[in-house]
Formats: C-alpha cells, structure tokens, sequence
C-alpha cells in the first residue's frame, strides 16, 4: 500500500520544486505589477523604460545567504546606480517581512513581496512552495542581457557589475 503522506505531498507539488521553462538572454523580461515592501505597487515594465534593470530571487529574507547577497548590493549601490542600474530584490516573503529586511539592513532598493510565486513563475525561477532559488537578470529596454541561474551570495554585486561592463562593451 502506498503511502498516504507521499501520495498527498506529490498532489501538493512539495516532493519538488516548481520550475516553469527558464527565462534566456533575448528573452522578454516580465511586465506586471508587484508589491514592494512598502506596500506599494510598482509597475516593472515602467522601472525597466528607466534603464537597466538587475533583478535578483533570493530564498527568504533575514537569513545567512540571502542577506550577504543584500548586503554585496547594498554596499555596490551607489556604483550600481551610477551606472544607471535600478535595483529589485524578489522573494517570496510578506510585505512586513521585506520591510523588516530592508530596514535593519538599511538595503536602498526595493525588495518585492511575491508570496504566490507569480513573479518567480514569470521568470521561470524553480521555487519550492514560496522559496526561491537564487538568481540574478540583467534587463535593459525590456530584455535580458545577462542571467546567472546560480546567483553568489557575498559576490552578487560584483557580477552584475562586470556582467553590466561586458554587455556595455557588446553594445
């Protein structure tokens, strides 16, 4: 006999993560609206008429990894934004948890409240319940240009960075 547990846990999709076909360099970067942590809405396909755009999926906020990957940014800021990049943190946490997040880590960009993975789905960003894997797109006039389906934690900044050089260097 099978058991019941293991029978309802593949029915809820918890035996693995969730994966839609991965966004590729070329690709059309998503356009909705989201929630930051403010609660407000953000219109992504207005920010990415802005300029270029890094979007990176962290897993949970407050936590060892994906607050080294916060903090790489944050003290890469105003580098990043000196070279005309707008800065999104996504996961699948509450609107009260990125908040707290962006808080006490005085992070200066905005981090997205996605708790019914709609975003990470758009991206084709595996997740597991409302866990995101960690990854990172460089978006410039609505396409990525870069990607990094393996995002570092204490090196995010860096590659983004150099990423946004040679894509800058190919124009």
């Amino acid at each position: 006999m099978k058991n019941p547990l293991l029978i309802l846990a593949g029915a809820l999709g918890l035996s693995s993560a969730v994966q839609a076909e991965p966004l590729k360099v070329g690709d059309d970067a998503p356009v909705m609206v989201v929630v930051n942590q403010d609660g407000e809405e953000v219109d992504l396909g207005n920010v990415y008429a802005e300029g270029t755009t890094l979007v990176y999926f962290y897993p949970k906020a407050d936590t060892p990894g994906c607050t080294a990957q916060a903090c790489s940014l944050r003290d890469a800021y105003t580098e990043l934004t000196d070279a005309g990049v707008t800065v999104i943190g996504v996961s699948g946490d509450s609107v009260k948890s990125q908040k707290a997040f962006a808080e006490k880590y005085k992070l200066p960009f905005t981090l997205v409240s996605d708790p019914d993975s709609k975003l990470m789905e758009a991206f084709g960003v595996p997740h597991r319940l409302s866990f995101a894997s960690r990854q990172a797109y460089l978006i410039r006039d609505g396409k990525i240009v870069w990607l990094d389906y393996k995002a570092s934690t204490k090196q995010q900044a860096a590659d983004a960075l150099a990423a946004l050089k040679d894509v800058s260097d190919g124009s």
